[in-house]
């Protein structure tokens, strides 16, 4: 595993937790909230770059995914 991979798993981990601490709801069910996000698909491609940003960072970006339906990245 390469050093961008692993940013990602630890990244996705992270927000799969907070959403589990949040949302008080089970473990595989916080994976299918983040895996059919598009914040998930743009995380996964490594051109984006997101994988840079911090795990709170990028859940703070799927919350308002998921709140508003759609995927904005803020200005930082």
């Amino acid at each position: 595993m390469n050093v961008v991979d692993a940013l990602i798993e630890g990244v996705t981990q992270d927000i799969i937790a907070y959403l589990v601490e949040d949302r008080a709801i089970e473990v595989e069910e916080a994976m299918i909230i983040f895996y059919r996000s598009v914040l998930c698909e743009k995380l996964l491609n490594k051109i984006t770059g997101l994988y840079r940003e911090s795990s709170a960072y990028l859940y703070e970006l799927l919350k308002d995914e998921l709140a508003d339906g759609k995927f904005i990245q803020k200005e930082i």
